[in-house]
């Protein structure tokens, strides 16, 4: 039996060197990275490493053309006679020579101009040329640190599990590679299965690489990067680039290929910088090699990204396939500065696939049986595209020190140094963990600042939390807190406590149970959070937030039943408790101005909302559904993607029962239609309609009315809120009627302000937004213009807005700051 393992191991260990090897170079002996090798006539091909290095694997003995081929170098064919299970060839590639003679500058254009204008004829029936295709996939993905700082926020920053060098403070904090199985159907229909899948010191763990996430197609108008990004050929890519023709030369098939280099217009507009290669009367892409920034794409900390793409010509079927792609970037914030790249090698092409009409649906990833378990005799064999040293080094590395954490007395040695009590936790908080149970506990200590407002004074609070997971995964999880905080002026001491057990991250399904006593706005989404509450009481003497005491006592749970369908509710006990100001406390009083009332309205036509003492029960019901919804199948989870081809539906039912006072009791129906989507260069859209009704809600409490999101700050100290007003008062339209808003909003993403001389160079985006608000009273609406991405630098947090408000025959405009610190 020993025997016979050791001879299955031995032939194992032979199929996987039955291989071609050995190193691309140019005649400076430099190695030349990710060129593309492949067997003539064949769709079996690999690509070269950062190091030169390559492995293309043979079937079976025979004579085969193998070509080498790489952007700025003459293509070569070299017959070999493989004869042997590894057979080592090492090959020096020249430099293309480009012709220029033909060359002729006419009317002032350059001759790029006319192979250009011909791409992008072409190009939307090149683009249909690949309609339908199955595909062997190979990527890999490596993310750098370099110099990292030992301290961040006065938090140590640690080895991050073993990928820093503690010298230097740099090393590779991410690898991974996927062997995938895709099938292409168009327009829509794409589907790929992950057979194997390694990430760098995690036995257990799955890349997050992916042939869908990889596909970048230049011969689209855009490249989805953030900003869509005008591709060199789009059709109206001669309003963004300048083009230089650099020099023509023939393949070996005897294509005429023109080099052409691609030059911005506008620096900072949505555009690449780079070169790209066109074939003579075919008009496709033979190669490219484009580069954009973070400012190109709105991504701050990204610094550069770089993209190589090859393509070969295949004679039978006259088309010009993807053989290879890079992604190479570069990234830098606060200290934290690195570099990646993320590789892919396409193969074993089929453009005849029969796919039957059950073939595609709404999953578009899955993974095979233990995709996560291949050993090294299956990767030797499976893998197109050689290791290169460093990374070999460091699946070595990384492998030895998962082995030794993830030994359970290693895990409970960390435990014991982190989990030492001291006594500085008082103060600011204390968490231990058994990692071996996976379970972890603490509290958030005596500092958490929980703001001001005039109902509590200052408030100070903790907390104490319990989590337990019940898998290796949290796949179902129990996760417990308990909350205090304290009015040092009303000098009242609130509680409250939740328990949440997920049943299942693939479905969502979640089950509440909540209680508690706290002081609440009125309008549960918090329009104004306690921060900005804070601010504007205690230095502009304004107190917008208006609070009720809740105590209550209840249940929820929530789940994807479906696909695309996602179904919440909730049953809650509660008593309400009107609240009155304790305190006038402000550090600038102002002469004309003193603190209001609690009672969230002192209106015209001296209407006021009084909330008096009761009970009641309430109930919420709502449906929300995903037309179209796509979703990618992980073996711990289930990642939802939103078909931006149509609308997300929201249904919901609000009711009061067994209240207190007998007109308290009340239902709300209300709906509403959601969509975020592209509009090619010129930006993204959205819209949000919403409406209801109510039945039975004549006399209803003020707390239960239909509340709508208003604004009456000069400033925000979260991100802007597209689906709330910027200058309706808080509480001015609530409801118990009929009502209706509609909510438009635009983001050019620098398709405008890109083009204006001078502006172009800050590198701002306009959003214009539309708004209406329909109840019993008169309509209200608004028109907003705002510029995004305000800064220096990569720290651009800020946004400006003029909101101009039309209402009851009173017109009236301010401007509205945004920061967005994320709070």
């Amino acid at each position: 039996m020993k025997f016979t393992s050791c001879l299955l191991a031995f032939l194992c260990f032979a199929f996987a060197k039955a291989q071609l090897q050995g190193t691309l170079t140019d005649t400076n002996n430099e190695p030349i990275a990710f060129a593309s090798i492949y067997i003539e006539g064949t769709y079996n091909g690999t690509t070269t490493n950062n190091d030169g290095s390559y492995t293309l694997k043979i079937a079976e003995k025979g004579n085969y053309d193998v070509i080498f081929q790489s952007l700025g170098y003459k293509t070569k064919t070299i017959k070999v006679n493989y004869t042997s299970t590894t057979q080592q060839l090492n090959v020096v590639l020249e430099e293309e020579t480009m012709q220029l003679d033909a060359v002729e500058i006419t009317n002032g254009e350059d001759p790029a101009y006319r192979v250009i204008r011909a791409a992008i004829k072409n190009r939307e029936s090149n683009r249909k040329k690949f309609s339908s295709y199955t595909a062997d996939f190979y990527s890999r993905g490596l993310w750098r640190l370099d110099s990292v700082p030992k301290k961040f926020l006065g938090e140590e920053i640690g080895d991050l599990d073993g990928s820093l060098d503690s010298i230097t403070r740099s090393g590779i904090i991410y690898l991974s590679e996927t062997v995938s199985e895709i099938s292409y159907d168009a327009p829509d229909n794409f589907k790929e299965k992950i057979i194997a899948s390694k990430v760098s010191g995690d036995d257990n763990g799955f890349s997050v690489n992916s042939a869908e996430g990889a596909n970048f197609d230049f011969y689209n108008n855009n490249i989805d990067l953030n900003n869509r990004i005008v591709s060199p050929i789009a059709d109206y890519a001669l309003n963004y680039y300048k083009y230089r023709l650099i020099g023509s030369f023939y393949d070996d098939n005897k294509f005429l290929i023109n080099k052409i280099e691609v030059t911005s217009k506008r620096p900072k507009d949505n555009t690449f910088n780079g070169t790209i290669y066109i074939v003579e009367d075919q008009w496709t892409i033979y190669g490219l090699e484009l580069s954009t920034g973070g400012e190109n794409i709105n991504v701050p900390i990204i610094e550069e990204l770089v993209f190589n793409q090859s393509f070969s010509y295949e004679p039978e079927s006259g088309d010009w396939i993807k053989r290879s792609q890079t992604i190479d970037f570069s990234f830098g914030l606060f200290g934290f500065n690195g570099n990646g790249r993320f590789l892919a090698n396409y193969s074993e092409y089929n453009f005849n696939p029969k796919f039957d009409k059950k073939y595609f649906g709404a999953e578009v990833l899955s993974f095979g049986e233990a995709a996560n378990k291949k050993d090294s005799l299956y990767w030797n064999e499976k893998r197109p595209v050689p290791l290169t040293v460093e990374e070999s080094k460091e699946y070595v590395k990384k492998d030895s020190i998962a082995a030794v954490r993830n030994d359970p007395k290693y895990k409970d040695s960390v435990d014991a140094v982190n989990n030492k009590f001291k006594i500085a936790d008082l103060l600011f908080g204390y968490n231990y963990r058994n990692s071996n149970k996976n379970l972890s506990t603490g509290y958030s200590g005596l500092t958490d600042f929980k703001g001001f407002n005039t109902v509590q004074g200052f408030v100070l609070g903790s907390s104490v939390y319990y989590n337990k997971g019940f898998d290796a995964d949290y796949n179902r999880a129990l996760f417990v807190k308990a909350s205090v905080d304290y009015g040092l002026s009303d000098d009242r001491l609130r509680y409250s406590g939740t328990m949440t057990y997920r049943m299942s991250r693939k479905t969502r399904a979640r089950l509440s149970l909540y209680g508690g006593s706290i002081a609440k706005q009125i309008n549960a989404n918090e329009p104004i959070n306690a921060l900005e509450n804070s601010i504007s009481s205690l230095f502009f003497e304004r107190n917008f937030a208006k609070f009720y005491e809740l105590d209550y006592i209840g249940t929820s749970y929530s789940e994807e039943v479906l696909n695309g369908f996602y179904l919440s509710g909730s049953l809650n006990y509660e008593q309400r408790q009107p609240l009155n100001n304790t305190t006038d406390q402000t550090y600038f009083p102002q002469s004309d101005l003193e603190y209001t009332s609690n009672n969230p309205l002192g209106l015209d036509n001296n209407r006021l909302a009084i909330i008096d003492e009761h009970q009641i029960v309430k109930a919420t019901a709502s449906l929300t559904i995903r037309p179209g919804q796509k979703y990618m199948s992980y073996p711990d989870q289930k990642v939802n993607i939103i078909n931006e081809k149509y609308p997300t539906i929201n249904l919901r039912y609000e009711g009061g029962f067994a209240a207190s006072e007998d007109n308290y009791d009340f239902h709300q129906l209300s709906a509403s239609i959601y969509q975020n989507f592209d509009m090619g260069n010129i930006g993204r859209s959205s819209y949000w309609i919403n409406g209801g009704t109510f039945i039975n809600g004549d006399g209803i409490s003020f707390i239960d009315r239909q509340h709508f999101n208003g604004n009456q700050l000069r400033y925000k100290l979260s991100s802007v809120n597209p689906y709330g007003f910027g200058l309706l008062n808080y509480y001015d339209y609530s409801t118990n009627s009929d009502y209706a808003q509609i909510h438009l909003q635009h983001d050019f993403k620098g398709f405008i302000l890109g083009k204006v001389p001078g502006l172009n160079r800050m590198n701002y985006d306009l959003i214009l937004s539309g708004k209406a608000l329909f109840t019993e009273r008169q309509p209200y609406f608004e028109v907003s213009a705002g510029i995004d991405n305000i800064g220096f630098g990569k720290f651009r947090p800020f946004r400006v807005d003029y909101v101009h408000s039309i209402t009851s025959g009173r017109s009236f405009g301010a401007f509205v700051v945004g920061i967005n610190f994320g709070l």
